[in-house]
């Protein structure tokens, strides 16, 4: 029998498997403790990122830059003209029942306006009202308001003239959930996401409905809320990834942990992107109402509302300038969805769907109307602020800009400009600045200084040229006030020749090429001889003219070379205003400066200018200059400007070159200081004069604005005396070359002219006779009754006697 063999199997046993179960066991643990330990630290991590910006700075918000208000009160200078082109500039819509805000209607010479209101700074601001007013005569006879005024000046907004912006091209204005229409809130969450006061960040049918219409080929939808929108938009990208997917969802709903639903939709209304404008990028829904129709949110109609909403969700592919018919279907469906949420009645969808888009065809927002000026605002910002404030913290810039002032500086640049450079290839390439103040304040109202494109080369300042003329009243200034000299003092204009200190000699001539000898200092600045110039300048030295140039508020470096009494010092448009500020207002110099307030984002005021007026010359000597610069549009160079009304008394010089280079006006009347200058960029001569270049510009600039007359109180230390003209000393009315001017009290004159000494003699001696008739008849009549006469009053009547001994000048000033 044969013997059978058996196989051995090994069984583990209970202990073994155990053990290395719990092994497992331990490091999946170990691995999902991990796991949760480096998720709480990312989501640690990614809960640091949200609040970290979310209460932070959110944005680099440009600051914005504005001009002046227009001030509304009775009896305001305010004609048709100003509150038609003020509206225009503010895109006030005409509307007969100005129920809304930005609204107006004019019927007959009455105006109800509904203004927008405007925030100062947190402790002024003007709510919007309704103002009713009556304009006649070219000022406000009658004005009412909803408001109450405790000035009683009501203030029209002012223009926004442009911005200066953040680095990274990002444009927005932020708006609050308040200034949000309802109709724009409910558009936005019908269309984007109908659950968003239900969710928690992330909406689980959304993202099942999304997956669905994609794998079934339906339309291809997102299925993100507007929290994630906000986060993708916010803190991350538009990459198709899982990973970001993933962080877009936690971070929505960690961002939902911490604020509230009206806190991200006012944050997703602000950040939401909805096109371009050229290289920056217009931000939120306030921009882009400006943007594409001119308005403020609050004015859009509700048709409008929905087309924004429509462009959120692609700018491109719904630009309505670019693609209105889509545009126009996009806005139209999200109409539909208001229908189908109950937030508009059937009226009111059929109503919408029927508008046009009513987009403006150029933006004003993001166009900076004024380039010059905000070129020159932006200098003088930078001389307080540090670049990365102005570009990101949401300043907003009240300027000295007044709109209508500047519509008529640029009209009358490019019309003059336009016709000179017809005159020929000279003129062809011809440019010109333009510099206006208000002489009283010092605050700018105009700049005209580049061509039709801003290159950054702002003429009105970074052109220095030569000036000419427009300093010699410095030149007669010194002489009057040194009281060697009085209006009508005679002057030489002889040929002169000056002996340089390198052995050379200079002999200037008069632009005429002719001599005129002596003639009477009023003439001399009237007709801008230059011997005479020189000559006077040269008593005094240049460096007595030098150093009233800095009296005068001019900062350049001057030459000590004997040409530079004729002008030949580089000098820019506003350097010059700055000098003629002073002769406008009595001697008293104001730094002219473009803004009036600076504020922050919070409505605190950073800066505000005031008046920093300080006396640069005697208010005396100043009265004389201004009363010979009147003389030179009176009977002088610039004649011609007498035609904008001789009841204004303007006051101004015109300014030539050597070889016809530079042509230069400065003048001014009681509310304008104005500057001009005409000239090519190479320096080449253009054969214009400052009579004929630079001052039909000025003319035409001054005579599109309302002014005042030229009236510079009278200060002590003045006397009004008749003059000989051309000699300076005392005169009567009745000779024939008198002139009755104002001459300094402390330095009167001490001659006689021949033709005054005659007269005053014979009225002497016909009152020494009436005088002596007069005692002789009185002694008479004492005789006949017998009463003495006393030894001091007989009168012998066939000898004169003389008056007390007086001075001839004390007992003859009076009488001339």
């Amino acid at each position: 029998m044969q013997k059978s063999k058996s196989t051995l199997v090994k069984v583990p046993s209970t202990s073994s498997t155990a053990q290395r179960g719990l092994v497992f066991s331990t490091i999946l643990l170990l691995i999902v403790i991990v796991g949760m330990v480096l998720l709480a630290l990312y989501l640690v991590k990614l809960d640091r990122t949200i609040t970290h910006k979310f209460e932070g700075k959110r944005w680099d918000i440009p600051a914005k830059v504005y001009s002046q208000p227009l001030e509304l009160y009775q009896g305001a200078s305010v004609d048709n003209d100003t509150i038609k082109k003020w509206l225009e500039l503010l895109n006030y819509r005409s509307n007969k029942s100005y129920d809304r805000t930005g609204s107006f209607h004019k019927s007959g010479s009455t105006y109800y306006i509904h203004t927008r209101g405007f925030t100062y700074s947190a402790n002024d601001i003007d709510p919007e009202q309704v103002i009713k007013m009556s304009i006649s005569g070219g000022e406000i006879k009658s004005i009412q308001s909803t408001q109450q005024s405790k000035t009683g000046i009501i203030r029209l907004e002012p223009v926004n003239i442009g911005g200066i912006y953040p680095d990274n091209n990002e444009d927005r204005m932020v708006v609050s959930l308040s200034d949000v229409p309802q109709p724009l809130i409910d558009a936005l969450i019908s269309t984007e996401d109908r659950g968003f006061y239900e969710h928690k960040g992330v909406s689980v049918r959304g993202i099942g409905r999304a997956i669905v219409n994609n794998f079934t080929g339906g339309s291809r939808q997102g299925g993100s809320t507007i929290t994630q929108q906000l986060i993708k938009n916010f803190y991350l990208n538009s990459d198709r990834t899982l990973k970001r997917k993933a962080n877009e969802a936690l971070m929505a709903v960690l961002l939902e942990l911490h604020y509230s639903k009206d806190e991200i939709l006012q944050a997703y209304l602000n950040e939401i992107y909805l096109g371009q404008n050229g290289k920056r990028s217009i931000n939120g829904f306030g921009l882009a109402s400006q943007f594409y129709f001119n308005q403020p949110l609050n004015e859009l109609r509700i048709d409008q509302q929905a087309l924004l909403v429509g462009m959120a969700k692609g700018p491109s592919v719904y630009n309505p300038r670019r693609h209105p018919e889509a545009a126009k279907n996009r806005r139209d469906t999200v109409l539909n969805n208001m229908l189908t949420m109950g937030k508009i009645t059937q009226e009111e969808y059929d109503t919408a769907i029927k508008k046009p888009l009513g987009i403006v065809d150029k933006a004003a927002e993001g166009k900076n109307l004024f380039p010059d000026f905000l070129d020159m605002v932006k200098r003088e910002l930078n001389n307080v602020y540090y670049d990365d404030d102005l570009k990101n913290e949401g300043l907003t810039i009240i300027s000295t800009l007044n709109p209508v002032t500047q519509l008529a500086a640029d009209k009358a640049v490019e019309k003059k400009l336009g016709e000179l450079r017809r005159r020929g290839s000279k003129t062809k390439e011809l440019q010109a600045a333009l510099v206006s103040a208000n002489p009283e304040t010092g605050e700018l109202v105009a700049v005209v200084g580049s061509g039709s494109e801003f290159t950054g080369f702002n003429r009105a300042v970074d052109a220095k040229r030569q000036v000419g003329s427009l300093l010699k009243p410095v030149i007669y200034m010194t002489a009057l006030e040194s009281g060697r000299y009085n209006l009508a003092s005679s002057v030489d204009d002889s040929p002169i020749t000056v002996e340089l200190p390198d052995g050379k000699t200079w002999t200037p001539k008069n632009y005429d090429s002719r001599d005129h000898g002596f003639v009477p200092l009023t003439t001399a600045l009237a007709k801008s001889y230059n011997q005479s110039a020189v000559r006077l300048g040269m008593e005094f030295g240049v460096g007595t003219f030098a150093k009233q140039l800095r009296r005068l508020g001019v900062k350049e470096e001057i030459p000590s070379y004997p040409s530079v009494l004729l002008g030949s010092v580089n000098l820019s448009p506003m350097d010059m205003l700055g000098v003629y500020q002073v002769f406008a207002t009595g001697g008293f110099r104001t730094p002219i400066h473009s803004i009036r307030t600076v504020i922050d984002d919070k409505g605190r005021i950073l800066q505000r200018t005031g008046l920093n007026t300080k006396r640069s010359i005697p208010p005396d000597t100043n009265f004389l200059i201004n009363y010979a610069l009147q003389g030179v549009v009176k009977e002088g160079t610039a004649k011609r400007i007498q035609s904008l009304g001789s009841n204004l008394n303007l006051a101004g010089k015109t300014g030539t070159t050597n070889d016809y280079r530079d042509a230069w006006f400065a003048g001014y009347s009681g509310n304008y200081v104005s500057v001009v200058w005409v000239g090519r960029d190479d320096n080449k001569s253009v054969g214009l004069s400052g009579g004929s270049g630079a001052l039909p510009v000025w003319e035409d600039y001054m005579s599109r604005l309302k002014l005042t007359p030229v009236s510079i109180p009278e200060p002590e230390g003045i006397e009004w005396l008749w003059l000989e003209n051309n000699s300076g000393k005392l005169s009567n009315e009745r000779c024939a070359n008198a002139r009755y001017l104002p001459v300094l009290s402390n330095y009167l004159p001490r001659e006689a002219s021949s033709c005054a000494l005659n007269i005053y003699q014979e009225e002497r001696a016909r009152e020494q006779m009436a005088w002596q008739q007069e005692q002789s008849r009185i002694n008479r009549q004492r005789r006949q009754e017998g009463l003495d006469i006393p030894n001091s009053e007989v009168i012998e009547e066939d000898n004169g006697s003389e008056r007390r001994a007086d001075t001839w000048y004390e007992r003859a000033l009076e009488w001339f």
